[in-house]
């Protein structure tokens, strides 16, 4: 039986992720393909403001993918048995980043290239980027996938309530872990299928509490743990622009790289910045859909059913919407939001059909 505020939340997750990647792309610290061939980025004062108000949001969402995948994984698997469960999830997720790093992605790629007037062969565009067998959005899935298996063949997961120990304790680990790991692999370092290794400790750690809570957990976060996680994080995110000011971080794409790895003090911060709010942030947005997200009316159900299929297409739409803009005279403030709200349309749009085709085939059959 699905859960209505679960699926609300994942809706908001998805089209918040396709607005982001659209900002990205024009904004001079990058994180996004299209940075590498945009015509016009934000204004650095626009650029500073955004990172205050969105950018915190950018340390902990995909984390909370993962917790909101871990939390339905031990039932699932209980349900269909380790085979199938590692069948399925091979069709499920592994089909999709098979294509788009093979096809897709580097298509599209290639066509934002010569949009931009660089002359790039399609081989170019495949063989010569770095990462090699980059997937765009979809190393989530990927990494899901290798996460997912691992967890069908481990001993079952025992779970349990989630307790203020269990929070702390998974934030110091998250924490820890991402800083020891960004010694080998800085943020936003690439490897190999773009594995995003920089980031393992805390997606593997997020799905490893969802599995804990399991689906009590996702039909009620416990009132203290709410409040607690509330607080924690509306906290942390209004310390830290201040913070940056007083630390003389003005200027992201110029005073980011001490952050992201190596024996610096700085990046203890970020890692502990990030266990806090991935852990905390986690808890809280799940706890407030439960508390304000729970109607779902046939539109909004649909979008839910939608979401996956709208993150899966998100990257190529967003690459030729950018490309298709690049001749309007407009400032990237102008283009970034007209990019990232046609880009969440036609992605839950594609996803409508695709989900809708599959019911009434499904219920024909």
């Amino acid at each position: 039986m699905r859960l209505s505020a679960v699926d609300n939340l994942k809706v908001i997750l998805v089209a918040w992720v396709i607005g982001g990647h659209a900002l990205l792309g024009y904004s001079a610290i990058g994180g996004w393909p299209y940075d590498e061939v945009n015509e016009v980025t934000f204004h650095p004062g626009v650029e500073t403001v955004l990172a205050a108000v969105i950018g915190p949001s950018g340390l902990f969402f995909m984390g909370t993918f993962y917790f909101m995948a871990g939390i339905f994984t031990p039932g699932s698997i209980e349900r269909k048995g380790r085979q199938r469960f590692i069948a399925e999830r091979l069709v499920r997720l592994g089909t999709p980043w098979v294509v788009s790093a093979l096809v897709v992605w580097p298509t599209f790629v290639w066509l934002a290239y010569n949009g931009a007037g660089r002359d790039v062969t399609w081989w170019q565009a495949f063989t010569g980027r770095e990462p090699f067998l980059d997937s765009g959005s979809l190393w989530f899935v990927g990494v899901l996938l290798i996460f997912s298996v691992g967890i069908a063949l481990a001993p079952p997961i025992r779970q349990r309530t989630i307790t203020t120990r269990t929070v702390l304790g998974m934030t110091a680990l998250v924490a820890g872990t991402t800083f020891l790991t960004r010694l080998v692999f800085p943020a936003r370092s690439g490897q190999v299928g773009d594995l995003h290794l920089w980031w393992w400790p805390q997606c593997l750690g997020m799905l490893l509490l969802g599995a804990i809570g399991g689906r009590k957990l996702a039909e009620r976060v416990p009132d203290e743990i709410y409040r607690m996680t509330r607080n924690v994080v509306i906290g942390t995110i209004a310390l830290l622009p201040v913070a940056a000011a007083l630390l003389g971080v003005l200027d992201l794409a110029k005073n980011a790289e001490p952050f992201l790895g190596g024996w610096r003090w700085q990046a203890v911060v970020l890692a502990l910045v990030e266990g806090i709010l991935v852990v905390a942030g986690s808890l809280w947005l799940i706890g407030l859909a439960q508390r304000r997200l729970t109607r779902q009316g046939p539109f909004v159900e649909g979008l839910a059913r939608s979401a996956y299929v709208a993150f899966v297409v998100q990257g190529p739409i967003l690459l030729a919407l950018a490309t298709g803009l690049r001749a309007l005279p407009a400032p990237a403030e102008v283009k970034a939001p007209l990019v990232g709200a046609g880009a969440i349309a036609l992605s839950f749009a594609i996803g409508w059909v695709v989900t809708s085709r599959r019911g009434a085939s499904a219920r024909s059959s």
